[in-house]
């Protein structure tokens, strides 16, 4: 079925083009969901959210930009939704921080698995995880970082710098066991 007969079913509550739907997006979805979400669990309790979500607001698609980008938005709302319940983003910005850039560099390309990346963004605190996916990740602004989690711009790049510092150290601490097991 094409996607705008999907849609146009899924506007009328039909539960097979529902169930098509869900088929064809909860993989890359998912995958969205595991980016900020901090474990599996998670990541399923989002995707479920998401997805009822987007079958309620299907009819507010407005048909300007791609449907996956629509659904894959309200996903990445949806788990920030959720940290942003759990706990306020605390930490202040300092300018003296930025001063130096941080690079992540990966020795041997293939010495770290997509798998294995991943579980170091979910290992990162939550307000790191979200800014460092939202910016990096997921092409956001520092701006746009700002006004969704309701911090400075300051504040988001600070987040950044520091997610990546982190991830840069666990990077190479993964890549040392790696080294070592190959040996």
């Amino acid at each position: 079925m094409k996607e705008d007969e999907l849609i146009r079913r899924c506007c009328k509550n039909n539960r097979a083009a529902q169930s098509e739907l869900f088929r064809k997006y909860k993989d890359s979805l998912f995958f969205i969901s595991l980016k900020y979400c901090r474990n599996e669990a998670d990541a399923e309790d989002n995707l479920h959210d998401a997805f009822i979500t987007i079958f309620q607001k299907i009819r507010t698609f407005s048909r300007k930009g791609s449907f996956e980008g629509w659904m894959k938005r309200i996903t990445i709302y949806k788990a920030i939704d959720k940290y942003k319940e759990q706990k306020p983003f605390s930490i202040e910005f300092n300018n003296d921080i930025l001063k130096d850039s941080v690079e992540i560099e990966v020795e041997n390309e293939d010495s770290l698995s997509l798998n294995q990346f991943l579980k170091l963004i979910q290992d990162l605190p939550d307000q790191y995880r979200l800014v460092f996916n939202l910016y990096q990740l997921d092409d956001f602004s520092h701006k746009e970082i700002a006004s969704l989690l309701n911090i400075s711009e300051g504040t988001s790049k600070s987040n950044y710098y520091r997610a990546k510092l982190i991830l840069r150290d666990k990077i190479k601490e993964a890549q040392k066991i790696l080294s070592s097991k190959a040996l």
